[in-house]
């Protein structure tokens, strides 16, 4: 990653990854970028996309681990990055137990 996108992900985690430091939240840029793609505003899912381009954000929600994504952003984000067919998303991650 270059240090501008290092910079940005380090705000982005700032906002959004409160329960980290942005230094140890960047550690996991995946899960930067996905928390931004679930709760992120509009502006700054704008430049997340800009920066980071769309097959990178298909590649966070097809290793997306359980609890990153809600419903409703799981299902926009299938659509919006043609992952899946109308009426054909996958069901959230989920944990298995064994």
């Amino acid at each position: 990653m270059t240090p501008e996108m290092i910079d940005a992900l380090r705000r982005l985690a700032a906002k959004y990854i409160w329960w980290k430091t942005p230094e140890e939240a960047v550690a996991q840029p995946e899960r930067v970028i996905a928390q931004v793609m679930d709760i992120g505003d509009y502006g700054d899912v704008q430049d997340l996309v800009r920066r980071v381009g769309e097959a990178r954000l298909r590649g966070v929600v097809e290793l997306a681990e359980p609890g990153w994504f809600s419903e409703r952003s799981w299902t926009y984000w299938h659509y919006r990055l043609n992952l899946a067919p109308l009426g054909g998303v996958p069901p959230t991650p989920s944990r298995r137990f064994a």
